[in-house]
């Protein structure tokens, strides 16, 4: 729970953030409120809905889950050794307590709407990760630069996905089928 010290937009914010990714998008108003410590006027002064607040609570997750993902030096090495150090990267997330996996998949998948605003940011980031991965293919000599970032996608996403609902244990096996993959695709 947020401190007294934070305003009551960063409070409901950071609930926000910790609810939906620990219990999902169906959490009510009035619990999101309680844990926040704020009313629900206070809320619907700030944000229109529920919707809104769940939006701008991953909107607001995107720089720090962007650094979960980026390899330790993104400038270091060859584009297919980037895609080997976010893999990993994730892998390594995936063992924190709490993982529960992407929270922006998460999103998409509960919500089903793809026009609901919290789909909207959810959809930017990972459009935004597959054009990566498709540079990151093309700069690596990828035979089929976009199907290899299809590719890349779907193991990310089902990785994240099984290891978020404690069903698999990653070690190691995303980085081999990556690396499978990238040798399919001739990357270098």
């Amino acid at each position: 729970m947020a401190t007294d010290k934070a305003s009551t937009k960063d409070r409901l914010l950071d609930a926000a953030a910790e609810l939906f990714y620990r219990d999902g998008v169906s959490i009510g108003v009035e619990a999101l409120c309680r844990s926040a410590g704020v009313s629900k006027r206070s809320m619907y002064q700030l944000f229109a809905s529920k919707d809104e607040v769940l939006a701008a609570s991953l909107e607001r997750r995107i720089p720090v889950y962007d650094a979960q993902l980026r390899p330790a030096d993104e400038d270091a090495g060859t584009p297919r050794e980037w895609i080997l150090g976010l893999f990993g990267q994730m892998e390594r997330a995936s063992t924190e307590p709490g993982y529960h996996g992407c929270p922006f998949l998460a999103a998409l998948v509960e919500l089903k709407d793809p026009g609901h605003p919290a789909s909207v940011v959810a959809r930017s980031v990972k459009e935004r990760l597959q054009e990566t991965f498709r540079t990151r293919a093309e700069e690596g000599g990828a035979r089929d630069p976009e199907l290899l970032a299809r590719q890349l996608m779907l193991v990310f996403d089902g990785a994240s996905a099984r290891a978020g609902a404690g069903i698999e244990r990653l070690d190691g096996l995303t980085t081999a089928t990556v690396t499978a993959l990238m040798d399919a695709a001739g990357m270098k």
